[in-house]
């Protein structure tokens, strides 16, 4: 008997607006072409559901539970007990920072095991994150390193515009540094192989320069547009793919441009995130691109100058990014690759993904230097990813 796919929803940071838009999402779905689990403190979305008055599915204490009921009912809570005083609503704190961090690492696992087939991740909170000690700066680092990929990228893509990244959250003096032709053509090529999967064809790309005018032929930068940017390029359109660039910045993502290409692969973060979310801030999903897993994300951070105050936040990021997810997975989802595209190097325990993920502190502060997924922002709890 054929089972519908099962989407792992992480909670998010509890007191941010992820366990809203997970409940939002569950009754906004209206279909049963999936089953969702949500990962996450059942107490927390009993606090949610009634404040909000939100229905929410049943609460099973084991994943094979609620897996169980997930394909019998379309949605189970697993409850993952991890709050253990009081806490704020609204508020960045340790213990909810290492709160969403289990969620995260418990569906991670799941997800290698093959017990669910995708995993949606809510919002979380960097901040939070590290006061809790863990010093990984986002989702993608986190996921990176704990499936052991050998190489991954940030995509964010929406029905406007698809943009993946080299460098993400990191100063823009740290950028060359972090360039080299062997990063950019990674990016290149898992863009290439996610558009194929996403679109059903093969893919036309775009790449950015880094400096102003695409460094106006050495005038402007240290020639990185000649260094890494053209080799990688050329090394690209030798294996088959349709790329152009570089192109300047500032023209790259002109209305003319945006309907001939499928992807921009960008140099650093503002280079996609402004034009991306100037056009589909409430639409864009955030995907990581060559993992052993399928993961996907809201694009929106944990709004924690409104979470559980009006209880107003939009799920459309969430669907979305549901979506994304059941495509991603495909008809045969234990047999799919689709955006995978990477390699787990060897099977992980959830006690190998705590104990490493602890011990792998130091390098996760050099990590942060790499690519992330969602970027608080403190004052207005508003993120940019």
């Amino acid at each position: 008997m054929f089972l519908s796919p099962i989407i792992a929803v992480t909670m998010g940071d509890p007191a941010g607006i992820g366990p809203e838009v997970c409940l939002k999402a569950w009754r906004g779905r209206g279909r049963s072409d999936c089953g969702f689990v949500f990962f996450g403190d059942a107490d927390v979305f009993l606090k949610l559901s009634q404040a909000a008055e939100l229905p929410m599915p049943p609460v099973a204490h084991s994943l094979a539970d609620a897996v169980s009921t997930a394909h019998a009912n379309g949605a189970a809570i697993f409850h993952i007990e991890s709050l253990r005083s009081c806490w704020e609503p609204g508020v960045v704190s340790a213990m909810t920072g290492e709160a969403s961090y289990r969620y995260i690492t418990t569906a991670i696992e799941a997800a290698l095991g093959g017990e669910v087939d995708a995993v949606v991740t809510g919002p979380i909170h960097k901040e939070a994150l590290r006061q809790s000690g863990v010093q990984y700066p986002g989702h993608t680092e986190i996921f990176e390193a704990l499936t052991r990929s050998g190489r991954a990228c940030m995509m964010l893509t929406s029905d406007a515009l698809t943009c993946s990244f080299v460098t993400t959250h990191v100063g823009l003096c740290d950028v060359p540094s972090l360039m080299s032709v062997q990063r950019i053509l990674d990016v290149i090529e898992l863009t290439d192989q996610a558009i194929a999967k996403i679109k059903g064809h093969r893919s036309r790309l775009v790449v950015c320069g880094l400096n102003p005018h695409a460094g106006e032929s050495g005038l402007f930068g240290n020639r990185e547009e000649e260094r890494f940017i053209v080799p990688a390029i050329e090394a690209a359109r030798r294996s088959g793919v349709e790329i152009e660039g570089p192109l300047p910045p500032d023209t790259a993502f002109l209305p003319n441009r945006r309907q001939r290409t499928d992807a921009f692969v960008c140099m650093y973060h503002d280079q996609g995130h402004i034009p991306l979310k100037a056009l589909s801030f409430e639409t864009a999903v955030n995907t990581t691109l060559g993992l052993p897993i399928v993961r996907t994300s809201v694009d929106h951070g944990t709004a924690l100058d409104i979470a559980w105050k009006r209880f107003d936040a939009d799920p459309t990021s969430m669907l979305q990014a549901v979506a994304l997810a059941m495509k991603l997975c495909g008809g045969d989802v234990q047999s799919s690759n689709l955006l995978r595209g990477g390699s787990c190097q060897s099977p992980i325990s959830a006690s190998q993904l705590v104990t490493e993920a602890r011990s792998s502190n130091e390098s996760a502060t050099d990590s942060r230097r790499h690519f992330d997924t969602v970027d608080e922002s403190r004052d207005s709890g508003r993120a940019t990813i």
